[in-house]
């Protein structure tokens, strides 16, 4: 009598299907698509503060926005 048997592989993957290395969580790809994702981030919100009204240190964000004057 013949056993056919399937051996399913053991070895991790990434969430994308890359086959990773011993230790490894993410592959390369996931880890600088992460990357560039958090950086893009801090750039976006970085251009959104340059773009907020010029104020002096300390006074409230709104103040200019609602049309006080300044002293």
């Amino acid at each position: 009598m013949i056993y056919l048997t399937i051996r399913l592989d053991e070895t991790p993957s990434c969430a994308c299907g890359a086959i990773l290395a011993r230790g490894q969580t993410r592959c390369r790809k996931c880890l600088a698509r992460d990357r560039w994702l958090r950086k893009d981030a801090a750039r976006r919100k970085a251009r959104r503060r340059r773009r907020d009204s010029r104020r002096p240190p300390r006074d409230p964000r709104g103040i200019a926005q609602k049309g006080a004057a300044r002293s």
